[in-house]
């Protein structure tokens, strides 16, 4: 039985990295909106308020999570790039997904926060050089983080939870 919580695996930080992997990394974040928005096409309130596994969030949740990290994510890539090993802060994402516009608001609302994001995201990514990408800031839970790594990490966590809706679309028979 697949990890319900990891369906794609865990995060590893892949060997080499660098600006050879940049691009694959920063086109799956350029794809990731659209992805999101295919993998809730269709779906009932009903099914975006079902839990990706039990204990888990539901399907909306897991939207409006993707565009509060996202934003956070962007949001740190700016700090780095123009302070000096900034510090920056992590969340409680948990208790975030908690809030009422995440546990019932319309996913529309995070789909198309997204789509803006992730196109400026994509282009301050795409100007990037590979002194930038070897900039670093030091998150509060951990530690000193390239963000060589992060675009790779950010890479992986909208696969993650598209897999997430995906794996949970496939298991309950929910066709698009």
């Amino acid at each position: 039985m697949t990890d319900l919580r990891y369906p794609i695996g865990q995060f590893e930080w892949p060997a080499g990295g660098g600006i050879a992997q940049h691009s694959g990394f920063i086109a799956a974040i350029e794809h990731l909106p659209s992805l999101l928005r295919d993998a809730v096409s269709g779906l009932s309130d009903a099914q975006l308020d079902t839990p990706y596994r039990l204990g888990g969030w539901t399907v909306r949740q897991v939207v409006h999570h993707v565009a509060d990290s996202h934003i956070n994510a962007y949001t740190r890539f700016r700090f780095t790039l123009t302070e000096d090993e900034p510090a920056l802060k992590g969340y409680n994402e948990a208790l975030w997904a908690e809030l009422a516009d995440a546990r019932t608001g319309p996913v529309e609302v995070s789909l198309t926060l997204l789509d803006a994001l992730h196109r400026r995201w994509v282009a301050m990514l795409r100007s990037l050089t590979s002194e930038q990408f070897a900039r670093a800031f030091r998150h509060s839970e951990l530690g000193l983080v390239t963000l060589d790594r992060n675009v790779a990490l950010y890479a992986w966590h909208g696969a993650h939870h598209v897999a997430h809706i995906t794996s949970l679309r496939e298991r309950m028979g929910w066709r698009a």
